[in-house]
Order: structure tokens, then C-alpha cells, then sequence
């Protein structure tokens, strides 16, 4: 009875009576469930156009450097809207048009590669578009400690719920992809397959972009005029900014110890442990059922704790997924190999919700208000360069070793090491942050 009483409960917390929520939760599904579908599978589809591994890391490479070169000029341009609306929906249709023409790749007689790799970049930047602008855009729905409606509404409860719709679409979308794949014999129809993915991807941007125009700003921003002397101003706030700073050192190595394995992650399932798409959809299936079951938990944990100090369990729980290949394709049979993977892997994700939930809101307790798209893009430029960078370093350390199955173990075990390192100087910057507020609030 008590198990069941738990049940209904956790089902009630689905139902949301704020708008503002239903409608972000809303976001989440079509975005969420539309990348998902379509960059899920980049690789696959590569791999059947007839990339190498070299033309698999540029998959990460080339996307990564070209948002580098607009991110600054977007976060400027944001910052200068009267309505940051206006420039998310227009990123969301972009990126729908440009997933879509990608697809077309495999209509090309020669090329294909290179031609998919052209126009997954120009998504990926569309898209990277719509999460500066979201990012940039909801504090101004949402405002710190504002009434909307009559009824407060949380960021922490509004982003809790669209996180949960996210892992529910990423329960469904890998699975779903990955079944369809694996019931397809033929090449020809698995491309095919693919393509209209990529074409159902863009169909969900686009309408994504309608419905973002329910979302309305409480509190917009004054624009800010672009010229060189507000840049400089903008970049001399920043500078004087030290917890911003700290923050994003802090962060960027994070992040490229994270990065560094995300090609080789793919090469260890697909090349080693042997895993086709439903086992590969099998993956982030696994490590969504795991974040889904913990995600209410941490929210929680986060009203006692703050957003902060929690993240430490989320950068730990991601050094179990390089312990996954590690264990995974040192065991000789195939699959209880992949059977150990995907437990050890799925039981780190049960922290990664950690990650999800609060690396937004901590950077939003430190970026400046004034210059907040600019902040934000800021921040986004420094993880997409090592986005971009580091997968291709991963690859580079994995044939400098060998290139075989043992380099590919040694790879991981330095990936798992640095992120413990990763975890250990988050929380240095945790205490230090914790000092400079308590400082601050003396004077």
C-alpha cells in the first residue's frame, strides 16, 4: 500500500497547474525530443555515408569551431533585442531547416561526408543560437523571486519539471530510433531511415518555435546599444567579475574532461564491445530511467543544500561512465561485456541529474545582469572550444597509445582520473564562493 500510495505521488507531481511550467515542460519535449532524434544517430549516419574515424571526430570539430566565431557577435546582438523571443524562434526554424538538409546528404553522388558535416555544423550552431537566447530569455519569464499569476513560481521547480519531460523523451526517442534501425536489414534503408528522422527533428524545432511564442517575458531586459565602447564596458565588468572567473576555469576543466571521450565513447561501443543501434539506444536509455528516478530527490536535495555543492555528485557520477568502457571491453565475452557496461554506466547517471538541474542555475548566481547574453555567451564560447578540441585530443591520445584495445582502456583511465581531479577543484571554488558571498554581505 505504501509503495503504491509513493506511486500516485510521484504520478500527481506530473500534473502541473502553473502555466509558465507546463509551457517550459512543453520546450523541453519538442527540443529535447527533436535533438535527440537527430543528433542522437550523427554518427551512425556518418559512418554509413562512409566517414573514418578522423571524419567522425570533425563531427565534433567543425560544429564546435564554427559557434565559437559567432557565439560573442550572438551574445551582443541578444543583448541588444528589446525581445530575446524573437531571436530564440528564429534559431529553432534554422536549425529545423538545416537538420533537414543535412539528411539530404545521401542524395549527393559524391561528397556526402563533407556536405552532412557542412550542414550539421550550421545546426548545431542554430541551435546553440536558441540555448544562448533560452538561457539569456529565462530569467526575464522568471525573474528571481517575482509573482506571476498571483503565484510564485521557482526556477528551481519550473526547470526540475522541464528536466523531467527531457529524460522522458530521451526514455522514448533512442529507444524508438534505435528498435527502427535494428528491424531494418538493408544500408539503404537504414539511410532512408535517417533521413527521416532528420526531417521529423525539423518538424519539432519549427513547432517548437510556435509554441515559444506563448512564453512571455516578465521582466524584460533594457537593449543594450552594440558598439565598441560597450563592448569594452561589457568586457571590463566581467574581468572584475572574480567569482565569474573562478566559476568558468572552474567549469571549463569540467567540461574538457568530459569531452575529451565523447568520440571515443561511441568507438569503444561500436568498434569494441560490438553494440548495434537498439544497444546503443540502450545507453542514454539506461542513464535517463536512472536520472528520471533521482531527479525529484536532488531537486529537493537543492532547497537544503543549494544549487551549488551538489554539482560535486554529478562531475563524480560522470567518472563511472569511463570506468564502464573500462570494465566493459576488458571482460572477453561480448555480452556479459555489454551488460556490465551499461549497469556501471546507468549507475553513474543516477548523480548526472545533478548536472542537469544545476549548472544553469549556477552560472545564472554569477553572470552580470546587465550584460547577461553576453555573460552567458561568454561562458558558452569557452565549453564550445572545448567541445570542439577536445573529442579530437581524445582521439589523437587513443592512436598515439595504439590504437588498439588496450590504448582505448589507458584512454579512459586517464578520462577517469581527471574527473575525480575536476570534482575535487569544484568544490575548492564552492568554499571559495561560499567565503567571497559572506564577505560581500558584511560590507
Amino acid at each position: 500500500m505504501r509503495r503504491f500510495s509513493i506511486a500516485v505521488r510521484n504520478a500527481r507531481s506530473f500534473i502541473q497547474t502553473q502555466p509558465i511550467t507546463v509551457k517550459y515542460g512543453i520546450d523541453g519535449i519538442l527540443t529535447l525530443g527533436a535533438v535527440s532524434m537527430a543528433a542522437n544517430n550523427n554518427n551512425l549516419f556518418a559512418q554509413r555515408l562512409g566517414a573514418n574515424d578522423f571524419q567522425l571526430s570533425m563531427l565534433q570539430f567543425m560544429p564546435q569551431m564554427l559557434s565559437l566565431l559567432l557565439l560573442i557577435p550572438m551574445g551582443l546582438f541578444a543583448d541588444s533585442l528589446s525581445n530575446k523571443r524573437r531571436m530564440l524562434t528564429v534559431a529553432l526554424v534554422m536549425a529545423g531547416v538545416f537538420y533537414a538538409t543535412a539528411g539530404s546528404a545521401a542524395f549527393l553522388p559524391v561528397h556526402m561526408v563533407y556536405f552532412f558535416i557542412g550542414f550539421l555544423s550550421l545546426a548545431t550552431v542554430s541551435v546553440g543560437m536558441y540555448n544562448l537566447s533560452w538561457q539569456s530569455y529565462f530569467p526575464e519569464v522568471i525573474p528571481e523571486g517575482a509573482w506571476i499569476e498571483g503565484v510564485r513560481e521557482n526556477r528551481n521547480n519550473v526547470l526540475t519539471f522541464r528536466a523531467r519531460m527531457t529524460m522522458i523523451v530521451s526514455l522514448v526517442v533512442p529507444l524508438s530510433v534505435g528498435a527502427i534501425l535494428t528491424a531494418i536489414v538493408s544500408d539503404e534503408g537504414k539511410i532512408a531511415a535517417h533521413q527521416v528522422f532528420y526531417v521529423i527533428a525539423a518538424v519539432m524545432l519549427i513547432s517548437n518555435a510556435i509554441h515559444f511564442r506563448k512564453i512571455k517575458a516578465v521582466k524584460p531586459s533594457e537593449p543594450k546599444r552594440i558598439s565598441f565602447a560597450e563592448i569594452k564596458t561589457a568586457a571590463r565588468r566581467l574581468s572584475k567579475n572574480k567569482l565569474y572567473i573562478y566559476f568558468c576555469i572552474t567549469i571549463l576543466f569540467f567540461h574538457m574532461t568530459w569531452h575529451a571521450d565523447w568520440t571515443l565513447f561511441f568507438i569503444g561501443q561500436r568498434n569494441y564491445l560490438g553494440m548495434n543501434e537498439v544497444l546503443l539506444s540502450l545507453t542514454p536509455v539506461g542513464a535517463m530511467i536512472t536520472q528520471l528516478l533521482t531527479l525529484k530527490r536532488w531537486s529537493r536535495n537543492n532547497v537544503k543544500q543549494g544549487v551549488e555543492r551538489p554539482l560535486t555528485y554529478g562531475m563524480v557520477g560522470l567518472a563511472f561512465s569511463p570506468l564502464a568502457i573500462i570494465v566493459g571491453v576488458s571482460i572477453p565475452h561480448g555480452g556479459i561485456g555489454i551488460a556490465v557496461f551499461l549497469l556501471i554506466h546507468a549507475a553513474g547517471q543516477m548523480a548526472f541529474a545533478n548536472i542537469t538541474l544545476n549548472l544553469f542555475q549556477c552560472l545564472l548566481k554569477v553572470v552580470d545582469e546587465e550584460y547577461r547574453s553576453f555573460s552567458i555567451s561568454v561562458y558558452t564560447m569557452l565549453i564550445t572550444l572545448s567541445n570542439a578540441v577536445m573529442p579530437v585530443v581524445g582521439v589523437a591520445l587513443y592512436r598515439g597509445l595504439g590504437g588498439d584495445r588496450q590504448a582505448l582502456i589507458y584512454a579512459f583511465a586517464v578520462f577517469f582520473v581527471l574527473r575525480f581531479v575536476a570534482a575535487g577543484f569544484w568544490l575548492l571554488y564552492v568554499n571559495r564562493a561560499e567565503k567571497v558571498r559572506a564577505a560581500n554581505a558584511e560590507q
